[in-house]
């Protein structure tokens, strides 16, 4: 069957290959691939950033954004042929930490686990794929179309989830929250926030394009001036960019009281000039947090399932800028200034 794959530490070693069926030993739940969304990571990967085969093996496939529907699946699983479903990416580590132990992978403490189409366990831009019924969330049918972003929509789930456990140190009652980047991860928090009545506000430089209506379309307000001009003073900000600039802008410019959270990973190798003690005195003077996140666990799985069969399916179908044939992937590849995000489409011949 075809995979697209990399060989991990060589740079634009991205290829479409025959690879093996998947071992039964790989999960009792056999799943044809439906689409794989690519992001930013994937790139990461293709230019040989990071990356890690499977061991034993030379090569990964790409590609852990992802819909399948069964093929396969044993009595008793919960699943049946014809079910939507999507893997869970990270597995817990086999030591396993006590993190992992809890079902809190996405906390591991050792970085032994691995993750699907990133780290140890290929991903699942291939034909077919397997796994057991507990690393997979089933979707309702009406997200056929969407389904594939579930994954990121995870991110967020975990970061609002976060947001509110920290928020019930104390009195907490959020009007405002502020979201910097307008990308798919930027998007689906902003809808995740409006879904929690909040008046929401999107920052990103761009000007047109599909962007600015998407924003509009959850009737929430978009930005292209910087947060510290645009005056608005948030009880909640989720940085989706990593870029510098923007992560100092959101940290240095909340309400008093405010959660702010860091979803994006920065680029290292540049500097930046910061008044770290005026940091420290307004965090300090002003009750505020300022914390991290990163991948995702079963229950944020499952509250993102929950906010996307809430939320406008038209509206989710349009963050999807571009659907490709996995013979196609170099076009995939290929970023484009209306691009929010591309999928690869295994449907398609």
């Amino acid at each position: 069957m075809h995979a697209l794959t990399v060989t991990p530490g060589t740079k634009n070693s991205l290829n479409l290959r025959d690879v093996p069926e998947p071992k039964e030993q790989e999960g009792s739940v056999l799943v044809d691939a439906l689409a794989v969304g690519l992001c930013g990571t994937d790139i990461e990967i293709v230019d040989a950033d990071y990356g890690e085969a499977p061991s034993g093996q030379d090569y990964l496939v790409l590609g852990h954004e992802n819909l399948g529907r069964v093929r396969q699946a044993p009595a008793g699983s919960g699943l049946a042929a014809g079910d939507l479903v999507v893997g869970i990416v990270r597995r817990p580590d086999p030591v396993p930490c006590a993190a992992c132990a809890a079902g809190e992978w996405d906390m591991c403490r050792n970085g032994l686990y691995t993750e699907h189409g990133i780290k140890g366990r290929d991903g699942f831009a291939r034909e077919r794929w397997r796994g057991n019924p507990e690393d997979m969330v089933k979707l309702d049918a009406a997200l056929s179309r969407v389904g594939v972003l579930l994954e990121p929509a995870t991110i967020v789930a975990k970061a609002w989830e976060q947001i509110d456990r920290i928020g019930s140190r104390a009195f907490f009652d959020p009007h405002v929250a502020v979201v910097t980047g307008a990308g798919p991860v930027g998007l689906l928090a902003a809808l995740l926030g409006v879904q929690r009545g909040l008046e929401v506000h999107v920052y990103d430089r761009v000007q047109d394009g599909p962007k600015p209506g998407l924003v509009a379309g959850l009737g929430a307000t978009y930005h292209t001036d910087s947060l510290p001009d645009s005056g608005v003073k948030a009880d909640v900000l989720i940085e989706c960019t990593g870029a510098s600039p923007l992560v100092l802008d959101v940290i240095r410019h909340g309400a008093p009281d405010a959660i702010t959270c860091l979803t994006g990973v920065s680029g290292t190798g540049r500097n930046s000039s910061v008044d770290v003690g005026a940091v420290n005195r307004r965090e300090v003077l002003g009750n505020e947090v300022v914390f991290g996140t990163v991948n995702a666990n079963r229950r944020h799985y499952d509250a993102a399932a929950k906010a996307l069969a809430a939320a406008d399916h038209t509206w989710l179908e349009r963050l999807i800028s571009r659907r490709v044939p996995l013979t196609g992937f170099d076009d995939a590849f290929d970023r484009r200034p209306d691009d929010v995000k591309v999928v690869l489409d295994l449907e398609q011949r």
